[in-house]
């Protein structure tokens, strides 16, 4: 019954086809291994290379990646038994559904650090055949580290994502300088003591910052007003203080401006009166302009009744000037018929044409 239910829920596991993706993942993990020893050979050759040359912050700094491979190359270890643990109880986990006491911890290991490798697609695989195995529940236990996770203490040592403390970092470069025979100066490194000092400075300094910037948005946040006729006056009082503010500015600017030698007594009072009528006039100017412009539109009514009579008046003297200059050049032409019409039009309305 079992079995039939596991196959319902897409749970089943053959062991023909578990034990090929073991294998490749033991290959892989070969690959992956020396590629480790190569990058930590490397990184120790550099900071050896600087301890030599006395850069000993710098080979600080570089012995970072030395505990990085070195923490890899321990957990592949770790890996690599749980692999070939997986491989030869296959059968044990094919025969139960719940995991096995005995294979807990290398299962939960291979889940955890499925979770931490990136760059182990086929132990990604294998999460996903353990997860459809036992269930989700218990991946989420073993990545998240829940309790009783059954993931060794070592392996999330290993695996951890946090950057090493300075003591770490301290005791690999000690190490490394006392097997190639070089002397250390401590002296030149800092101290855990001093390094947590300056973190603290640090911190303190942030926090003062962010005090005296809270103190100036505290003093220039907005007021609160009662009522709308309240914020009213205060916006009023505001614009007289900037108005008094703009005359005073004016004042000086024009101060300025005036010559140097000593002004006469009156002056200033002429300046002032001055200063006074100009203002006068201008406000008049604006006033009868605002007047012509209502009068304009009251009377656009009437200008437009008028027009047709002033036209017919303009016409009719029109024609009474034409008429006199042409009795005039009759007289100086001496019986010349000719017409001048490049000055004005001909009136129509008179019915008489000058020479005709």
């Amino acid at each position: 019954m079992g079995r039939k239910l596991d196959a319902l829920l897409g749970r089943n596991f053959r062991a023909s086809k578990f034990r090929p993706l073991l294998n490749l993942s033991l290959s892989r993990l070969s690959i992956l291994t020396a590629q480790r020893r190569v990058g930590c050979s490397q990184a120790n050759s550099d900071v050896l290379q600087l301890l030599q040359l006395s850069h000993h912050h710098r080979a600080l700094l570089r012995v970072e990646k030395v505990i990085k491979d070195q923490n890899a190359l321990d957990a592949y270890v770790l890996i690599e038994g749980y692999l070939n643990l997986l491989l030869e109880r296959t059968t044990l986990l094919e025969q139960q559904s719940e995991c096995p006491e005995e294979l807990k911890e290398a299962v939960a290991g291979l889940l955890f650090a499925a979770s931490r490798c990136g760059d182990f697609p086929e132990l990604h695989e294998i999460k996903s055949v353990l997860t459809t195995r036992f269930g989700k529940e218990f991946t989420a236990r073993a990545v998240e580290l829940r309790n009783n996770c059954g993931v060794n203490l070592s392996l999330m040592q290993k695996l951890s994502t946090r950057q090493p403390t300075l003591e770490t970092r301290m005791d690999a470069l000690k190490s490394i300088a006392s097997e190639n025979g070089i002397v250390l100066q401590i002296d030149q490194l800092p101290s855990s003591k001093q390094e947590k000092v300056g973190r603290n400075g640090r911190q303190s300094e942030a926090e003062g910052q962010s005090e005296e910037f809270s103190n100036e948005v505290a003093s220039g946040s907005k007021t609160t007003y009662k009522d709308v006729a309240d914020a009213a006056q205060a916006a009023f009082e505001s614009a007289a203080q900037a108005a008094a503010a703009a005359r005073a500015a004016m004042e000086l600017s024009r101060s300025h401006e005036g010559p140097s030698s000593p002004s006469k007594p009156g002056s200033g009072t002429t300046s002032d009166n001055k200063q006074k009528k100009e203002k006068r006039e201008v406000e008049s100017k604006v006033k009868q302009e605002m007047e012509e412009y209502g009068n304009g539109r009251k009377g656009e009514g009437e200008g437009e009744e008028e027009e047709g009579d002033g036209m017919d008046e303009e016409r009719t003297s029109n024609g009474l000037k034409m008429e006199t200059k042409v009795e005039k050049t009759e007289v100086s032409e001496k019986g010349s018929f000719r017409l001048n019409l490049e000055k004005k039009p001909i009136s129509v309305r008179t019915r008489r044409v000058g020479g005709y």
